[in-house]
């Protein structure tokens, strides 16, 4: 018979040592997998306070609003009532929004406005605004592009306009199809 011929103590002996191995290593990588979740997993809501993005060390756009609600990563969030959207080009203020609603992107600082938007310039000689109800803010080609038909105001007249692009590294602004009266002097 084979099975009396095998040292079955040092067998033994051999398997205990091994699951002493196994007991202890695994002890040493518990915990090593899933980091728990951070405590704070509630999105976030704000009410009356300044919501400010930075981009690197000067202002890219900030926001004076009613109500904002942030992701939980603080990523991305929505702002209502925004009442003193100012957008910023080369550090200065540039443009000044109010919109009924604004998504933001806080990694890449791109935002969309939706519902009722007013734009204006600031500090503008002829007064010049825009009405819409749409922008997009591409923080990284720094264009502000108002998609849908716009109504643009100055000096007591209003121009219909299918789109406006406004290029802030190029200082240009590109305007699609036009319709209405306006005297120029």
């Amino acid at each position: 018979m084979w099975y009396k011929r095998l040292p079955w103590r040092r067998i033994g002996i051999v398997a205990g040592l091994l699951f002493g191995v196994y007991v202890i290593v695994e002890i040493f990588l518990a915990g090593g997998g899933v980091p728990p979740s951070p405590p704070n997993q509630m999105p976030a809501d704000l009410r009356g306070g300044h919501v400010v993005n930075n981009h690197i060390s000067t202002k890219s756009w900030s926001f004076d609003y009613d109500r904002a609600h942030l992701s939980p990563d603080g990523m991305t969030g929505s702002v209502d009532g925004v009442r003193n959207g100012i957008v910023y080009r080369k550090g200065k203020p540039y443009l000044r929004i109010s919109a009924q609603h604004v998504q933001l992107d806080i990694g890449s600082l791109d935002f969309t406005a939706i519902g009722k938007v007013h734009v204006e310039r600031i500090d503008d000689p002829q007064h010049r605004a825009f009405d819409t109800d749409f922008v997009t803010w591409t923080n990284d080609a720094k264009l502000l592009r108002m998609s849908h038909p716009s109504y643009v105001h100055f000096g007591g007249q209003t121009l219909r306009v299918d789109g406006i692009t406004v290029d802030f590294d190029a200082n240009t602004i590109h305007m699609g199809k036009l319709n209405g009266n306006v005297d120029i002097r």
